[in-house]
């Protein structure tokens, strides 16, 4: 700890949890631990490091299967002991080549099931995007999804246009419950359209990486 007291707190064993975060849609990847050493390595080189418990060493996650996590940004929690490591994967992240380490839900009973789910992964928008596509693929009567589906590529797309107009009507109004519910809406349409495509969130957000720190403007194609 640092004498200014601003500094992270290590256990008895001077190691440190660190939380590893995607930080396209904050996706817990995995957990390790970290000694100074590690922190170190891991500021300078912006890759992540962990000190291995098992093998008393240093050592750079994706050394041997070249599935780096890229550093975005490091953060403390309030008691300064634990770490948060947001980081761009280069693959996947788990030994098992599943994307996250966490992918098996405990039952009532606090046992690990035996399904692979992706549940964990993302947010609400990816869970309401994994319903969309659950939906196309195995339609249900009565389900309003899965009418839109039959409905044809038009019907998605007009409701889309529908929503967007909308929102602009309730941002005119001003009316701050009605932007977020309409608002909300256009969301729900616009997932449509990417399960419709089968379009992935993270292919988005992968989009919008890109463009994060940039300027939104285009540049002008020579003779234009």
């Amino acid at each position: 700890m640092s004498k200014d007291g601003r500094g992270v707190i290590f256990d008895g064993q001077g190691l440190i949890p660190a939380v590893i975060q995607d930080w396209l849609d904050g996706t817990v990847l995995m957990v390790g631990y970290m000694n100074q050493d590690a922190i170190v390595k891991t500021l300078q080189t912006r890759s992540v490091h962990f000190w291995s418990r098992s093998r008393q060493k240093l050592w750079e996650k994706g050394e041997t299967s070249g599935h780096f996590l890229r550093v975005k940004d490091l953060f403390v929690d309030c008691d300064r002991d634990t770490i948060l490591v947001k980081a761009e994967p280069a693959g996947p992240t788990c030994h098992t080549g599943e994307r996250a380490c966490f992918f098996a839900r405990l039952d009532d009973q606090g046992l690990a099931g035996d399904v692979t789910t992706q549940e964990a992964w993302g947010g609400i928008l990816e869970g309401v995007l994994r319903t969309i596509c659950q939906r196309r693929n195995h339609p249900q009567p009565g389900s309003y999804t899965t009418k839109l589906f039959e409905g044809g590529h038009d019907k998605i797309l007009k409701k889309v246009a529908e929503e967007a107009g909308e929102v602009l009507l309730a941002s005119k109004g001003g009316k701050r419950e009605e932007i977020i519910y309409e608002v909300a809406d256009l969301f729900f349409h616009t997932l449509m359209v990417l399960g419709y495509h089968d379009i992935a969130l993270q292919d988005i957000y992968q989009e919008l990486g890109k463009r994060f720190g940039k300027s939104g403007l285009r540049q002008p194609s020579e003779g234009a």
